[in-house]
């Protein structure tokens, strides 16, 4: 989700929730501590130079339980760091959470709450590692190897 969707999607409620991909809410009582823009620059495993920017947010538990954090206040954030630190409309956004350590989520929209969703690690030079880009199918009939005999050592 980029931010111009989060923040369409926040005009729109009347109170924030996000949810794990457990299923778990995260407290009602979250602040939202961080708004910033991430830059990575990096090289990959291939050789290839890269650069990439996403929206942080970091979601954080306090004891301060008497407050929640408004949809109308979460844009106002938006906006101010849109202003203060350059950040375009389009990028994606990634969420911090505090769990075992501190973990990283993509975000999503089911229409009531927003969905922490999983993240993973990729190669991003498949073509130069020779990793195919799925694993071929193959018939277990077309192979030629030789089947374990009960009375033989492979087994």
């Amino acid at each position: 989700m980029n931010l111009s969707k989060i923040k369409k999607e926040l005009n729109g409620l009347t109170e924030i929730s996000f949810q794990l991909p457990s299923g778990e809410l995260v407290p009602e009582h979250f602040h939202v501590t961080e708004v910033g823009k991430i830059t990575k620059n990096f090289i990959d495993c291939g050789g290839t130079v890269r650069k990439e920017e996403v929206v942080n947010f970091q979601l954080w538990n306090a004891n301060d339980y008497n407050h929640r954090l408004h949809p109308e206040k979460l844009v106002k954030i938006i906006e101010l760091s849109q202003q203060t630190l350059n950040i375009s409309d389009d990028l994606e956004i990634e969420v911090e959470y505090q769990g075992e350590s501190i973990e990283k989520y993509g975000l999503d929209f089911n229409g009531g709450a927003f969905l922490l969703t999983t993240k993973q690690t990729d190669c991003l030079a498949k073509d130069n590692c020779g990793i195919p880009n799925s694993k071929p199918k193959v018939k277990l009939a077309d192979l030629n190897e030789s089947v374990c005999d009960p009375n033989g050592n492979c087994c």
